[in-house]
Formats: C-alpha cells, structure tokens, sequence
C-alpha cells in the first residue's frame, strides 16, 4: 500500500489512516455507488486522494427490484401466498401497473433505468431530482423539483426512492410526506434508509396509511431484530442486497479497466465523486 497510486476498492482494515498508509495514493475506484456516508465517516472526503464510484452498475438490478415490489403488491403476491398455505381457491381481481403513476426521486443511473423499467410497462412516470435542468430523461412524462414533491404525491400511485444521500435528503420522506399518499400507495426504497423517517413509514404501514413497502435499505442495518418491519404483512424486506447479482463484480471489474485506462491516459474518470455534492 505505500507504494500504491492506484487502489482497487478500500482498505477495510484501517481505512481512515488510508492517506497515511498509502502517501503515494492519487486514486481509489469503490466498488460501490454511495460512498459519501463511508467518506465523510471516515475523513477520507477532506483528503487530496479522487474517489470513483460505481454508479450504473448496479442500475438493472435495482430496477428489477423496483419492478418486484410494485408487482408485489399491486398482484396482491402476499394474499395469494396466504391463501396457498391455507389451500383456499377464491377468484378476485387484482390491479395491474399499465395506467398507475410512479414518482421516482433522484434519477441518476438507477433512477433513469427505473424510469425506463416502469413506462415500458406502461407506468405514467414522473421523476425528481435537485435542481431544474431542462434536458428529458427517457420514459419520463412530468418532471419535477425536490421542493415540488408534496403538491405531486396526493396524485401518485408509487413513490420510488433512489436518490443519493446527502444532508438535503435526509428524511426526505416524513410524516407530513407520507400523510399525502393515497392509502393504496406502495413505496419502494432502493436509495438509503435514512432518506425515509423510518418509524413514520411503520406508522404508515401499520395504520393503513399506505398499501405496502418494499425496502432493501434501512436506517441501521442490519434491521434490528426486534423491527416491526420485519412482520409486517404489507412490507417486502431484502437485506441491503438487490443490487447482488451474478455478474455484479465483472461490471464492477470492466468499469474499473476503463477508469484506469483513462487515468493513465489522463482523461476524465467515470463517476467521480464530489466531495460538495456528496455524491
């Protein structure tokens, strides 16, 4: 590591002594997209070394993700199991995505694939992200600000989360935002627990606020045992892990090849993380 310019992925041992442990360091690739909680925890955002992420690579996935847990309630997948473990056979009518309206906030990669993801199934979706800048995302059909986000959820059918997190976002989603989506509205969090008031979406849940959640992050993890989360009929948990799939590391490795190829050439890095975005 002393001799290190380049790091593929952190040192986990001591990773906030990396600018002594390795002085010759100018570059680490993460293997990871959000890194800005790591860095600032760790010191490591007040130093000279660049950072890289690895945003995009994970965006299918996640999108898949997102498609899941709208299918899974708006299939009524939790009755249907209910009612095979009790052999009960009852025709009924269950909704479908095509016409529904979904708020994805944030639409970097992952958001942008989702938008892709949901309007090819015929979802109406309208995105958030910070700032107004006038060029279209694909799939999207209403574009909006973060301060806008209280007028559009009485009129949406999903919120999805899968924006970055920074102090701008944190609790994003409280009470007062939760409160505003209809009681059959479904949430799905592929961004960060913290974006959500945890305990006010439980409320939600619990109270019939809304339909259902499904939640790959949470505000600790691991989720603590005693969560109600973890029994809730109307919550779909994955432990901090729809973005593990097989081919995860060869994209992570092809993105890495490529930003070093760049660095030795001397051009622009792929996803390079700013310290004053936070991201």
């Amino acid at each position: 590591m002393s001799q290190a310019d380049v790091m593929f992925d952190f040192d986990w041992v001591e990773p906030e002594r990396l600018p002594v442990r390795a002085p010759r360091l100018q570059w680490v690739q993460a293997t990871s997209s959000g890194i800005g909680e790591f860095l600032a925890k760790t010191g490591l955002d007040r130093s000279n070394i660049t950072f890289t992420t690895a945003a995009g690579v994970h965006a299918i996935p996640l999108a898949e993700f997102v498609l899941l847990g709208l299918l899974y309630f708006t299939k009524e997948a939790p009755t249907l199991r209910r009612w095979q473990l009790d052999h009960h056979w009852q025709r009924h009518t269950t909704g479908e995505l095509a016409g529904q309206t979904v708020l994805v906030i944030g639409l970097g990669q992952v958001g942008s694939q989702i938008a892709r993801s949901c309007s090819r199934l015929g979802m109406d979706v309208w995105g958030a992200r910070k700032g107004w800048r006038p060029d279209t995302v694909e799939g999207i059909s209403r574009l909006i600000q973060l301060s806008e986000i209280r007028e559009a959820l009485p009129q949406v059918d999903a919120l999805v989360l899968a924006c970055p997190y920074t102090p701008e976002t944190h609790h994003l989603i409280t009470r007062e935002e939760l409160e505003l989506l209809s009681g059959q509205a479904v949430v799905v969090n592929v961004a960060r627990g913290a974006v959500i008031d945890q305990p006010a979406l439980i409320e939600a849940l619990t109270s019939g606020g809304i339909k259902g959640a499904a939640l790959d992050v949470f505000e600790t993890e691991p989720l603590e045992e005693d969560s109600p989360l973890w029994d809730l009929p109307n919550v779909l948990v994955s432990p901090h892990s729809a973005s593990t799939v097989a081919s995860e590391n060869q994209r992570i490795v092809d993105l890495f090849v490529d930003n070093l190829e760049r660095f030795l050439n001397g051009s622009p890095l792929r996803n390079r993380f700013y310290t004053q975005r936070g991201y």
